[in-house]
């Protein structure tokens, strides 16, 4: 364990009350969570701050809302035929629920099948060889094209009728004031074979997707109406326009996907019938921008319109058809008043929430603005490297240093640690005992236990021996009410297999007891003879939301918002302001950037991206792996550069404005030449900007954080961060 000093003292301000109890715990990536974080965290009585925020929660969230599973957007690769690769970066990047190396593998067994994919992204990034054509969309565009190929669709008139009209709610009639029309609680549809509204589930019914109708006097349209009547101001040549590229290519686009989307088809999976429709989309990282949540609800019913969702070849969402308890819960979530808890859930300003550590860190400079009142005394920081990886470095540092205690859990000392832990607890990496962890993907269930190749190093340890350290020096690891029950409950263990609830057990034990307890008579011994545990296929019914029982978990997708105008009514009558509640409406909506009020000087758009080198912000100290990119760069466009008398090489500075508060960051970094970026945009890998204190880090450039912004305009209404700005380049 060592201690490192920090400058300056950190005191709460604002007269904002104090209390003396665990605070918030800020992670970062899974790593057998239910077992290292969650637990502990309820058993301390912490808020448990999420990484999602800046990942890929706003897709997240939009897929729970929409269609009730918990992910964003991946294709069916074994079956595909067409997939929008939409900002994902196929070949350097992660993925909806996976790590790097599986999407490339199934997509190169894909194309060797057949299947063509278009990437949509300002960068082309390393895809090249393995796409076939590249649409250059101006950053923050990404709404408007979705909305452009939506209009094209139903244009065509290739919609899934049968899909739309049995499990979506497009046929719900809805009224001039937005809200659906109900009688007795129940939705109400327009029934064409008697010609009356009718509750949406009475036996027999025939509900109408177009039209305008009469019900009480009051005129009444069906919510796929209110959809096309919506969308008919957003055609390929008003996108155009925003996107920068031809309405042309958005036409062959959206025909592409109705080519090969097959509306009617069926084909059988393992014995089972199941409708055919082999287009998706990739899309994840994308998710976090301003308008993000919305952006990917307006993926999600063009994928809708073609009835892909949950179809074999079409859009999946997790490996499972299960239905998220946010379904539900974000559509009678109620907006509630202060004092709100530091992360604003179910405030006026997100009632929506992806638990943003940089709206904490913004709540922490100001809690009265935001109304808070309780501010957490103490926050473990485990694995994750909030300066370098949470937006903007100045408020997380800004805010973060109001806490009085911080422990850090780390495997080297980061540059969060550096500057702002009281304690470091150094964590062991491949030394350690960890899981279980899924090892499947969408056709396949597997487990695996990550196992240590020797002890830990020095006095690092594994994070479960360092959270059992931590509750039995609190009094809390032992009885039934201690850590040890709350392990028992985790893992599930059967009776003959529970801790008992008396005795620190080894970690190795613990994860013997798991794996006996699921069948294993092996136990702990089995991974450590085949590494991982192959269950068995995932079967068809299980995986294609058409043929679960009941038919997409019973659950009706919601391409129509209506709770979304609720919230929206709510959080205007309780006084948030416009920046706020604009975008929370029925349907998604389009509305320029924030950062387009950045004056004209500003004339770049500042993109930024994880380079698999040093994912996660990890790694640029480790000497084998920073040879690969040794030095921060700016992307630049060669003709961009030429009009700035700028060369490959030279050093320039990068100012960034926030269109809110005028304020503006600089960096100087040194230019790259590449054609694989638009003229009008700058890209910025993360990572940099000395990772750790350690002398290989020193002068490998700035990190892309020092140019983000946190506040109103920068973060989406989810609380989910944004990367976007305007930036002016210039000659150092």
């Amino acid at each position: 364990m060592g201690r490192s000093a920090r400058p300056g003292g950190r005191t709460h301000q604002g007269g904002a009350r104090q209390e003396p109890q665990a605070g918030p715990l800020a992670e970062g990536a899974q790593q057998g969570g239910a077992v290292l974080r969650h637990r502990l965290c309820g058993h301390l009585g912490a808020e448990k701050l999420h990484h999602g925020a800046f990942c890929s929660d706003a897709g997240y969230r939009a897929c729970e809302y929409t269609v009730g599973l918990n992910g964003v957007l991946h294709p069916d690769y074994r079956h595909t035929r067409y997939v929008l690769h939409w900002g994902y970066n196929l070949t350097n990047a992660g993925g909806n629920k996976l790590c790097w190396i599986t999407y490339p593998r199934q997509w190169l067994e894909a194309k060797a099948n057949g299947a063509r994919a278009v990437v949509i992204d300002p960068r082309l990034h390393g895809v090249g060889p393995h796409t076939d054509d590249w649409l250059p969309v101006r950053p923050g565009s990404d709404l408007a094209l979705a909305l452009a190929l939506c209009h094209e669709v139903i244009s065509q008139g290739a919609i899934d009728v049968e899909y739309l009209t049995r499990y979506t709610n497009a046929p719900f009639l809805v009224g001039e004031n937005g809200r659906f029309v109900r009688a007795e609680g129940k939705e109400l549809v327009w029934d064409t074979a008697t010609g009356a509204a009718a509750p949406f589930d009475q036996p027999g019914v025939r509900p109408a997707l177009e039209g305008s109708f009469v019900v009480g006097g009051a005129r009444v349209r069906p919510a796929f109406q209110v959809l096309k009547e919506h969308l008919s101001r957003y055609s390929a040549e008003w996108a155009a326009d925003i996107c920068g590229v031809p309405a042309t290519a958005i036409r062959r686009l959206a025909a592409d996907l109705v080519e090969n989307a097959r509306i009617g088809a069926t084909t059988v999976v393992d014995g089972v019938a199941v409708p055919y429709r082999p287009v998706a989309i990739h899309t994840y990282h994308m998710a976090q921008q301003e308008l993000g949540f919305q952006t990917v609800r307006a993926m999600l019913i063009l994928m809708m319109l073609l009835g892909a969702v949950g179809a074999v070849g079409g859009q999946q969402i997790d490996f499972t058809w299960t239905i998220h308890a946010n379904f539900a819960k974000w559509d009678t979530i109620q907006v509630k008043d202060p004092p709100y808890n530091v992360w604003l859930e179910s405030s006026k300003y997100f009632p929506l929430n992806s638990n943003n550590s940089a709206v904490v860190a913004m709540v922490l400079q100001d809690p009265q603005r935001w109304g808070v009142e309780t501010l957490p005394e103490v926050m473990i920081v485990h694995m994750t490297n909030p300066v370098l990886a949470f937006g903007s470095q100045k408020d997380i540092i800004d805010g973060f240093k109001r806490i009085p205690f911080i422990a850090v859990i780390d495997a080297w000392l980061s540059k969060t640690a550096d500057l702002l832990a009281d304690v470091v607890l150094p964590a062991a990496t491949l030394e350690k005992y960890e899981g279980p962890s899924s090892a499947g993907d969408l056709y396949l269930d597997a487990v695996a236990v990550r196992l240590p190749i020797m002890e830990p190093l020095g006095e690092s340890r594994g994070e479960i021996d360092i959270y059992l350290d931590l509750c039995e020096k609190l009094g809390l690891l032992f009885g039934t009410d201690g850590y040890l029950a709350r392990i028992n409950q985790a893992l599930n263990l059967k009776d003959a297999y529970r801790l008992p609830l008396d005795r620190r057990p080894a970690v190795r034990d613990i994860f013997d007891r798991w794996a006996r307890s699921q069948g294993l008579d092996e136990g702990i011994a089995y991974f450590e003879r085949n590494g991982v545990w192959v269950k068995g296929k995932v079967p068809p019914t299980s995986r294609y939301g058409y043929v679960t029982s009941p038919p997409f978990g019973g659950v009706r997708h919601r391409l129509y918002g209506e709770s979304l105008l609720r919230l929206r009514e709510e959080m205007r009558a309780k006084g948030a302001d416009e920046v706020f509640w604009r975008d929370y409406t029925p349907l998604p909506e389009w509305r320029p950037p924030t950062m387009e009020r950045s004056p004209a000087q500003y004339d770049l758009y500042l993109v930024t991206f994880k380079l698999i080198e040093f994912k996660q912000a990890r790694g640029t100290q480790l000497p084998l792996v920073a040879e690969l990119a040794p030095r921060q760069r700016l992307w630049m466009n060669p003709a961009t550069a030429q009009a700035r008398g700028i060369r490959e090489g030279d050093e320039v500075w990068v100012e960034s404005h926030n269109a809110v508060t005028g304020e503006t960051k600089r960096i100087k970094v040194r230019v790259t030449l590449t054609q694989a970026i638009r003229p009008d945009t700058v890209g910025l890998p993360h990572h940099y900007g000395e990772t750790a204190r350690h002398p290989w880090t020193v002068g490998q450039g700035a990190a892309a954080a020092e140019l983000l912004f946190t506040g109103p305009g920068y973060v989406a209404n989810t609380a989910d961060q944004s990367f976007h700005t305007k930036v002016r380049v210039f000659k150092a």
